[in-house]
This record gives C-alpha cells, sequence and structure tokens, in this order.
C-alpha cells in the first residue's frame, strides 16, 4: 500500500512538472483538439446528460465544450466538492452565464456555493449518460491517476446503485498526462476512454 502511494506521488509530481512546462498557447491549442475528437465521438453525440468538469489551470480547457453541449441542447452537470471530504454532487447548470456567475473556490475553479440547494443533482433525477473526467495522469489502458482525493471514485460507485447505471466515461489529457503505466489497485476506477492529440 505504502509502495502504491509513493508510486503515485512520484508520478504526480513529474506530471505537474511536464504540465507546468506547457505555455498557455500550448494548452489553449491542445484542448481545442482534444474539444474537437470528442464532437465527433459517438457516445458523445448520442449522449443528452453529461456531467463536465471546469478545468484547474493544469487540465483540458472545458468552456468550448460546455459552449458546444448548450448549444446542443444537451443537459449539463458541474461537480460539487465538499471538502474535507470524498463526497461530490454533480449539479445542473442552465447556461455559460450561470456558470461565470458562480463564486469561485479556494482551488480558483467555479462552484456552486453551498447555499445552491435548488439545483438538481444528476442521481436524483435521470442519471447521467456521459462523464468526463479529470485527472493527472492516464494511461492507454485506461487507468488514471488523480489528485488523491477520490471525489469522481466515489460518486462512480453511487452512479453503479443508479436505475440508469455507470454512465459513459471519457477522461480528457495533454499528450503530457499520457504515462506509459498508472500504478492502480482494486479501489480505482477504470476509464473508457481517454482523448488526447495523437502525434
Amino acid at each position: 500500500m505504502a509502495a502504491l502511494r509513493a508510486a503515485k506521488q512520484a508520478l504526480r509530481k513529474e506530471i505537474k512538472r511536464r504540465v507546468a512546462a506547457l505555455s498557455d498557447q500550448e494548452k489553449t491549442r491542445q484542448s481545442s483538439v482534444v474539444s474537437q475528437k470528442l464532437f465527433r465521438h459517438p457516445k458523445y453525440i448520442s449522449s443528452q446528460r453529461i456531467a463536465v468538469f471546469l478545468s484547474m489551470h493544469d487540465e483540458i480547457r472545458t468552456e468550448e465544450i460546455l459552449e458546444d453541449a448548450f448549444g446542443k441542447g444537451k443537459v449539463c452537470f458541474i461537480p460539487k466538492y465538499l471538502t474535507n471530504s470524498s463526497h461530490m454532487d454533480m449539479l445542473r447548470l442552465t447556461s455559460l452565464e450561470d456558470m461565470n456567475s458562480l463564486p469561485l473556490t479556494s482551488w480558483n475553479i467555479r462552484q456552486p456555493g453551498d447555499d445552491d440547494s435548488q439545483r438538481e443533482e444528476a442521481l436524483n433525477t435521470g442519471g447521467l449518460d456521459l462523464i468526463l473526467m479529470p485527472g493527472l495522469g492516464f494511461d492507454k489502458d485506461g487507468n488514471r491517476l488523480g489528485r488523491g482525493k477520490g471525489f469522481y471514485d466515489t460518486y462512480l460507485e453511487r452512479c453503479m446503485k443508479h436505475p440508469k447505471g455507470k454512465p459513459y466515461t471519457i477522461a480528457l489529457a495533454y499528450k503530457e498526462q499520457l504515462c506509459q503505466e498508472i500504478p492502480v489497485d482494486d479501489r480505482d476506477i477504470h476509464i473508457d476512454e481517454v482523448l488526447y492529440e495523437d502525434e
């Protein structure tokens, strides 16, 4: 266990270093390439209810994706992380204006405030068709290295108990986030697909 934790920590450091070396221009370029790949993806096209993360500075930028999803009439949900736990809800976002009005967290990402109880939680209603997954690192077998808090692992376990079952999961990655092999254990959730810019 300790060895796995140490291996993950070392890899997190290494990936953070690689992504930090990317210019904003390069991040924008790769984000656009990955977004275009997603827009052509049959699972994205057929999904009606999708969860989209609001990107941190070291993640694929998702504004273009939200814009496209709203434009196509999809129902979008975004994460609300509860601090000091691994609990996360996926709350409905109604528009880009709605997103821009959300408060910023200490991680500098927008999320619904604690008093925002009128928003629909995806699993209380129709569940989700697709979850776009953030992460620090990925390998081509669909293994994911998160930030160590377990938010998505815990949420996907909840999805499995929903009548709709587990949504399809697509990770969005800079090619600098790809690794030969991610060290995982049984509790780490496997991702259906990783989208990145092919060489």
